[in-house]
């Protein structure tokens, strides 16, 4: 499909906002007030804008594991277990985002939650640095999915558990861990709970035998009271910005360098910086441009595309819509905040590149 039909699915009035933006000036420090953002905001912002770029990692994640099971086994078995852990981390944000109470940073389940989501994300970095990265080789969509995860990875670590914190969310005081480890019990169903939240267990893991209906406790020595850790044990207390930013970067050069415009897994790469930037370093108008420059990128594009690749192009350029217009008319938008040096993409070299109908 060309790309004249998918500026017929993008939403009506948005071709005429895309103009080439102004080249974004340095980075400069925010006010504080726009941290201060609510949980439930900045949960559900990270939640619809994060799925819809994870989506399309998750479909070229068990595309590439599958093309390179037969060469390369052990790369192939990695990304089936990143894939794994990278529907594991989405159930775990979509939770989080359904758990809607007034003051959900008090909830046990929430933190409990964020411990979780963080534990997930920190072994998807293992095994894509050990084992993942150091093997994409000449792989072109590989080696851009491999840079991308890595700066989403990091992306969670400074959403929740940055310092200085960047948000609400990520505040681990110690009132917050005394609330995440409280004691668990059973209500009179014999459901899971801590605090009147249950705990109810995954529709997708059901027991298949007779002995395997009931919780299974932990081994002696390890009992809740004694495995409780704070945050720190699972990663190191540090500023994650800097990091995150800079590996956002390398997987943009990448993306511009390798694939073209309306590619979906280059759209995935902006996708998530832009609301990296409005979520993370609270830079609402850097992150307004980069979605409509990205959007003009996709228009300008003329290459084809197959027809899973023209939905998800799609789907994300609708979300690439809205982002251009998140935060417009609030009073926080207003603020002056960073601004962020997002370097233009490399012009194309003379070589030709390799098909991007192949998987690899």
């Amino acid at each position: 499909m060309s790309v004249v039909e998918l500026q017929q699915q993008v939403p009506s009035g948005l071709a005429s906002t895309l103009d080439r933006p102004p080249p974004y000036p340095q980075h400069r420090q925010s006010p504080a007030s726009l941290g201060q953002r609510l949980p439930e905001e900045l949960v559900s912002g990270l939640t619809l804008y994060w799925m819809a770029s994870s989506e399309v990692d998750q479909k070229f994640l068990g595309r590439l594991a599958r093309a390179v099971e037969q060469d390369n086994p052990l790369l192939s078995s990695m990304l089936f277990k990143i894939l794994g852990l990278s529907l594991n981390l989405a159930e775990q944000l979509v939770a989080v985002k359904k758990q809607r109470k007034p003051t959900p940073v008090t909830s046990p389940l929430f933190l409990r939650r964020i411990l979780h989501i963080l534990w997930l994300s920190r072994e998807g970095l293992v095994m894509l640095q050990q084992y993942v990265i150091p093997m994409v080789g000449n792989y072109v969509e590989l080696k851009v999915l491999a840079y991308k995860l890595r700066a989403s990875f990091h992306h969670i670590f400074v959403l929740f558990h940055n310092s200085p914190s960047v948000s609400t969310i990520g505040s681990w005081t110690p009132e917050a861990i005394s609330a995440a480890f409280a004691p668990i019990y059973k209500d009179g169903h014999g459901q899971l709970g801590v605090d009147g939240d249950p705990i109810s267990r995954s529709s997708s893991v059901q027991p298949t035998h007779a002995l395997e209906g009931g919780p299974v406790g932990p081994p002696p020595g390890f009992e809740t009271q004694v495995a409780l850790l704070p945050p720190s044990f699972l990663l190191p207390e540090k500023d994650y910005l800097p990091t995150a930013q800079q590996y956002f970067q390398e997987a943009m050069d990448l993306a511009d360098q390798l694939l073209w415009g309306s590619h979906s897994l280059r759209l995935s790469v902006k996708t998530e910086y832009a609301a990296f930037l409005y979520e993370c370093v609270h830079d609402p108008e850097s992150s307004r441009q980069l979605a409509k420059k990205t959007v003009s990128e996709v228009y300008d594009a003329t290459e084809g595309m197959d027809d899973d690749m023209f939905r998800d192009a799609c789907e994300l350029v609708t979300v690439l819509g809205k982002m251009m217009r998140r935060g417009l008319g609030t009073a926080s938008s207003t603020a002056k905040g960073k601004r962020v040096q997002v370097t233009p993409a490399t012009p194309p070299t003379a070589t030709t590149l390799p098909r991007m109908e192949n998987a690899i």
